[in-house]
This record gives structure tokens, sequence and C-alpha cells, in this order.
């Protein structure tokens, strides 16, 4: 395969400082460093910015380069007899190796124990409210499947009697060290080891429940206490009580959350809850002492005599319970004025007498009949 331009491998101009260079070089071998990146293609990308950075941070390879196009001349070294011999030496202090240990804190060998505790995973469980339990909150028992410790191995994943090893491959640490061979020479890696999976530990006779993995499926139920007040969307946590954790960690925990079934009546913003209610042009025009519903049961509401339609009463300490406080929020009620659709003679007759007393047209635009329907009296 015919060698591609370094400089267009790492995206630098050909009058690119060493410092951009190596700056380049960081960025491109970081993205795609096999143990980074698991993409098809990856390893051979990075093979070939090792190649590019090889030439181009070498001053003697990289004029050879800007001369003729290529490396391959004789009397400059390169990968043949006697060229390069896998050591990190020509790099000085700020070549790759430097560069592999930024990336893995400290070197390939290094990294976060595999057998050590980890908490197990979180859990989400959706329950459905009406309006009424939201307001009122509940007790209730709520029942899901979950990975637990296995109870006959205790999480060892060992059979009755025995426990697990030291893994004979790994020496317990989970990894092991595999040797690269790359442009720059032969390089060693981490990766998890095939035979403990990770965990440090070998299983030589496995328990016959949880087949060696320490965990089954479970069917677990809890008692949930649903808080007064609750709003769609919010949610709550019971610790503990989700999946079983590795090697001895802690159980996970189990977020619970919220979804409230819309009134048919009410609505709601937070603690306060709001209504519509509709009343009789008389009842606006002469007021009136009316039964209003609440989430708490009926309460009288006065309505005083003149109140236009829009008007909105606030029945106190009537709303949803406060969530973060104390006592309940408010009812806010909003008059509807509602013009009747059909009239029998008599109410006919009554209203024209109503218009005429008051000096109202009752045919034609702006008449009685048109701010009654509009509310505008």
């Amino acid at each position: 395969m015919a060698q591609r331009d370094p400089y267009e491998v790492l995206g630098v101009s050909k009058d690119a400082s060493a410092d951009e260079i190596k700056k380049a070089y960081r960025k491109l071998s970081k993205k795609y460093h096999p143990d980074l990146n698991k993409e098809a293609g990856a390893e051979e990308k990075f093979k070939e910015i090792n190649d590019a950075y090889e030439i181009l941070s070498d001053p003697q390879k990289k004029a050879q380069y800007d001369q003729f196009g290529s490396t391959d001349a004789q009397g400059f070294g390169g990968f043949g007899n006697g060229g390069f011999d896998g050591s990190f030496g020509g790099f000085g202090g700020g070549g790759f190796e430097d560069i592999f240990s930024s990336f893995f804190g400290g070197g390939a060998t290094s990294g976060r124990s595999q057998n050590a505790p980890r908490q197990g995973r979180d859990l989400q469980y959706e329950m459905h409210l009406t309006f009424e339990e939201a307001i009122f909150g509940k007790k209730t028992k709520i029942e899901y499947t979950r990975e637990a410790e296995c109870k006959t191995c205790g999480g060892s994943g060992a059979k009755a009697g025995t426990s697990p090893v030291t893994c004979s491959k790994c020496g317990g640490r989970g990894f092991v060290q595999v040797q690269r061979q790359t442009p720059l020479g032969r390089i060693m890696t981490q990766q998890e080891c095939d035979l403990c999976h990770g965990t440090g530990k070998e299983i030589k006779d496995k328990c016959t429940t949880c087949y060696g993995t320490g965990h089954v499926q479970e069917h677990h139920a809890i008692e949930v206490t649903v808080p007064a007040g609750v709003e769609d969307g919010n949610q709550i946590r019971y610790q503990g009580q989700g999946e079983a954790g590795t090697n001895g960690g802690p159980y996970g925990d189990l977020f619970i959350v919220f979804t409230v079934s819309p009134s048919e009546i009410f609505k709601r913003n937070g603690s306060e809850i709001y209504l519509d209610q509709p009343i009789s042009f008389v009842q606006a025009a002469l007021g009136d002492e009316i039964q209003v519903q609440t989430v708490h049961g009926d309460v009288k509401l006065t309505i005083p005599a003149g109140t236009q339609t829009g008007t909105t009463f606030r029945l106190r300490g009537k709303g949803a319970p406060r969530l973060r406080g104390n006592g309940n929020g408010d009812q806010l009620v909003t008059v509807k004025i509602i013009t009747p659709k059909k009239l029998n003679k008599k109410q006919k007759e009554a209203l024209k007498e109503f218009a005429e007393a008051s000096g109202e047209k009752t045919t034609g635009e702006g008449s009685f009949f048109d701010r009654l329907k509009n509310g505008k009296l």
C-alpha cells in the first residue's frame, strides 16, 4: 500500500512546528488507540498515525520526506535492519512513552482494580397515580424483578464448601498485559482477563444455583409511602432496593417515578388547584350562595350581586398539600356565566321586560341579549 502523506494523516501543514505536530499526534493517537476505540479500522488508523509521527518527529526522516516524498531511500535508517529497535529512547523525554502514560494515568499497568467492590445497578419503577392519590398520598406495595445476591453461595459464585481462588492467569488483578507490535515497535497494553472476566477470581467449582455468577433473578416486593402532594414526574429514591453489587459491593437504589392522571374537574399547578364554576345570569346579577367542589369536599361560596364572568375567588387551604412545606395551597374558582340556549315564553317575556326597564334595545348590534351572551352584564 502506498504511503499516505504524514502531514495529511496528522492534519498539519508542512510548516507546522514540532510542538504543533506533537499536539496533533497526541490528540489523534488518543482518539484511535485500540484500547479506547473499539470501532472497526481504529487499530489500522492508529498504526497509520504512529507511522506519520515517527517520520515527522525525526528531523532526519522529515527532511528526507520533504525532499523525496518518501523515507524509503537508502542511508536514512527506517524500519529495516539496524533501523528501529523497538525502544522509546529515540524520543527523549517527550515521546510516545510520555504520551501513553498521559492517556492511561501512568502506563498500561495502572488503572482501577477490577476486583474492587462495586455498587449494583440502579433501577427505575414507574408508578401510576390518580389525581386524588397524588393529592393525598397513599401506602402501597409494589413488586418487581431484580438481580439479587445468590443465597446459596452468598454471592461468591462458588459451590457450597468451596471458595473462589486468585485467578491463575492475571494474579488477581483482573487484567493481563498484552504485547502489541506497532510501527514504533512493541508496546504493552492491558485488557480484561478472559479467564476471570475482570473479577480477579477463578471459580473452580461453580454454584449450582447461580452457575458461578453470584447473582440470581428474584421477584422483590417493598412497601412504598407516596407522599401527599406529589406531582407528575416527581420521584423518590429507596436506597439499597436496586440490583446486587459485585465483589461484595452494596445494592443499587430504586427510583420510583410518578405519573399522575389528569382530573376531569380540576387543574393543578403545584399546591394550587383551579376550578371553572358555571353560574347562571340570575345568580351573577342578584348574587347567590352556591356549593363548590374541592378535593377536600364541597364548600359554600358566596357570589356577590353583579359578579362578572371570569371573576376568580380564592378558597384558602383547599388546594393540594405543599410537598416541601406546611399546610395546603389554595383553590381558585373562576365563575363562568352560562347563557341559556333555549328560553320558554315566560322567560323571554321576563327578559324583555328587564331589557325595557334598563333602556336596552332587544334587537340589533349591542342589544341586551348580545351583551348577556358576551358576559358584559
